[in-house]
């Protein structure tokens, strides 16, 4: 039984190892930053989101929530303390305690990815956007599962003449 116990505080070690401490944030969500996103542009945003298993084997973000945020100090702050200088953060290091202002995600798009991972935005004002998804896999039941979430960043100058293609891998 000793045995046990010792296998389960590693790996409840091993579990918490993956968690990164989060800093508090120090800016205060501004909706007039953020407003741009609200506009009609004429911009088209499309992309790819997916994650590469180390078999070499491709994951697309099928059904997966697809988000376009504006890039304001908010957003930045969040990203930097999320991401850090990466652009892919696995399952296991998600923050278990995400409580943010709510008018955050009022100023927020979202698209869901088709099964091929594919997804657009349409009529997107010009402006700098973070772009952001989950790619995960493993069964839903299982205690700890794989990949996690991928983002990156576009800008709109409001010229564009085709859609503005962005790959989301973490990469």
């Amino acid at each position: 039984m000793r045995i046990g116990t010792i296998a389960a505080a590693v790996l409840a070690g091993a579990v918490m190892a993956g968690c990164v401490d989060r800093k508090p944030a120090t800016v205060a969500f501004s909706a007039e930053e953020a407003a741009f996103i609200k506009k009609s542009g004429t911009g088209i945003i499309t992309g790819h989101a997916f994650r590469t298993k180390p078999s070499g084997v491709v994951v697309n973000a099928a059904g997966q929530v697809v988000r376009l945020i504006p890039d304001t100090a908010f957003a930045r702050e969040r990203f930097a303390n999320f991401y850090g200088k990466a652009k892919y953060v696995p399952h296991s290091a998600y923050p278990r305690d995400d409580s943010v202002d709510p008018g955050y995600s009022e100023y927020t798009r979202t698209t869901k990815a088709e099964a091929n991972g594919r997804f657009a935005f349409d009529k997107v004002a010009p402006g700098t956007y973070f772009l952001t998804t989950q790619v995960i896999w493993g069964e839903e039941t299982a205690f700890t599962r794989e990949g996690g979430s991928v983002y990156d960043s576009v800008t709109l100058t409001g010229k564009e003449t085709e859609p503005v293609q962005v790959i989301l891998s973490g990469n």
